[in-house]
C-alpha cells in the first residue's frame, strides 16, 4: 500500500512539474511573437512606439486565418498589456465571418486602446466586430499585401501579413478571451 503512494505521489509531482513547464514554455513562445512582432511593426511604422505608449493598454496577437467562399473562420492567441495599471493578460482568439474569399494568411496584430473602458471591455468581454476586405501573396520575405489599418470604437487596430495567399471582403466577428491555464 506505501509503494502505491509513493507511486501517486512521485506521479503527481511529475505531472505537475512537466505542466508547469509547459505553462511557462507556452508563456514564453507568446511573449517572443510579441518581441518579433513589434519589432516587425516598427520596420513597417517608426512611431508605433509613441502611439503604444500613449495608449491605456494593447494587445499583440498572431492570428492564422482560412476563407473558403463564403465562409472565413481563423484563431491564435496573444497577449494585452495594461499601460496604466502595469502587467499582462494572456489570451486566446477566435473568428468567423462571412463574404466572399479563398485563401490561408498568417497575420499579426497591433490593438491599440485610448480608453480605460475599450481596454477593460476587450479583456473581459473579448468582442469585436468589423469588415474586412485585403490581398495577400506573401511567403518568407517575398511577396506583398494589403495591410489594414482600422479605427473601431476606441480601438485602432493594425495587422501585417506574415504569409499566405489570399482574397477577401468579409464581415467577421472576433471572440477574444483570457487563456486561464497561462494566467
Amino acid at each position: 500500500m506505501k509503494s502505491i503512494q509513493c507511486i501517486c505521489l512521485l506521479t503527481m509531482l511529475l505531472f505537475g512539474h512537466l505542466s508547469y513547464a509547459n505553462v511557462a514554455e507556452e508563456r514564453a513562445e507568446s511573449d517572443q511573437m510579441v518581441v518579433k512582432t513589434l519589432k516587425a511593426f516598427r520596420n513597417k511604422k517608426p512611431n508605433i512606439d509613441s502611439e503604444i505608449k500613449s495608449s491605456v493598454g494593447y494587445a499583440v496577437f498572431s492570428n492564422a486565418g482560412v476563407n473558403l467562399f463564403f465562409v472565413s473562420a481563423g484563431g491564435g492567441y496573444g497577449v494585452a498589456f495594461d499601460n496604466q495599471k502595469g502587467g499582462k493578460t494572456y489570451m486566446n482568439m477566435g473568428e468567423a465571418g462571412v463574404g466572399i474569399g479563398l485563401g490561408v494568411k498568417d497575420f499579426r496584430a497591433l490593438i491599440l486602446f485610448k480608453t480605460r473602458k475599450a481596454f477593460e471591455a476587450f479583456v473581459e468581454d473579448g468582442w469585436l466586430f468589423g469588415a474586412q476586405a485585403d490581398a495577400a501573396a506573401k511567403a518568407e520575405d517575398k511577396g506583398g499585401s494589403a495591410e489594414v489599418e482600422a479605427a473601431i470604437g476606441d480601438t485602432k487596430i493594425y495587422q501585417l501579413t506574415e504569409a499566405g495567399l489570399s482574397a477577401e471582403a468579409t464581415i467577421k466577428g472576433t471572440k477574444f478571451w483570457k487563456d486561464e491555464d497561462l494566467n
